[in-house]
């Protein structure tokens, strides 16, 4: 459930943008927090920053959010200290569920979790329990409307990318983690738009829930989503198209 999945641009749709957009603010802050902390503050020398600081361009947060964010994260101050953490669970109908959160109060996070897990018909696990069910990649998004499926596929393959896949809007190119930043530079060198560059997680054990699990799955997933600490939310199952609709 991550970058232009189904269900989020479904959201969208459904009128609400706003929460949504605000949420989506803090959490593009406190990933150009975590990224000047961990790197610097100049994007020049910071490839994480760089592309934290495109994205939240490319999601209209302000710039004045933006220079805050990056003086916390490489000045040190109030705000600076958030920590990345992954948190394990399991959901209805056997999903397995991978969270990733940026936190300031790791006992106040993981309340929040647990309680989200527990109301939705699921619970935290330990660390290990799904994580052998995902693969983290590097993920680059490319618009249908911006590129040659063809042309692409070869730029994107001869710097580095392990697949190239397609549906109706958007083309997603995957990479090994460390070739991520080589390749999306080769894919903006060649006069390609890019979007939503990061690392996701990639299911390699699809769960099989029953029908009426995935109304209960969604329901988890948005409960997630909602937690101001949560980054992203990862699941091994696709969400059928009616059902995504519907919810």
């Amino acid at each position: 459930m991550a970058g232009h999945s189904k269900w989020k641009n479904i959201r969208l749709r459904k009128g609400k943008q706003d929460a949504i957009r605000g949420k989506l603010f803090t959490k593009l802050a406190r990933e150009i927090i975590v990224a000047a902390r961990l790197g610097g503050g100049d994007p020049a020398g910071n490839a994480r920053l760089r592309l934290a600081i495109e994205k939240a361009k490319e999601n209209s947060l302000p710039k004045d959010n933006i220079d805050r964010a990056i003086a916390k994260g490489s000045g040190g101050g109030e705000g600076s200290n958030y920590e990345e953490i992954v948190y394990e669970g399991v959901g209805p109908g056997g999903t397995a569920f991978m969270v990733e959160v940026y936190t300031d109060n790791k006992n106040r996070t993981v309340g929040e979790l647990r309680h989200a897990f527990s109301k939705n018909g699921g619970n935290l696990a330990e660390n290990g329990a799904v994580a052998w069910q995902f693969k983290q990649v590097g993920q680059i998004m490319v618009s249908r409307g911006d590129a040659d499926e063809e042309s692409l596929t070869l730029t994107a393959l001869d710097a580095g990318a392990e697949d190239v896949t397609a549906d109706d809007d958007w083309y997603t190119v995957h990479t090994a983690v460390p070739e991520l930043h080589a390749c999306n530079d080769a894919l903006n060198a060649a006069g390609l738009k890019t979007h939503d560059v990061g690392l996701t997680r990639v299911a390699t054990n699809e769960a099989k829930p029953a029908m009426d699990d995935f109304p209960k799955i969604l329901r988890l997933v948005d409960a997630l989503e909602d937690l101001d600490d949560v980054k992203e939310t990862y699941i091994n199952v696709e969400i059928p198209d009616d059902i995504a609709e519907q919810a």
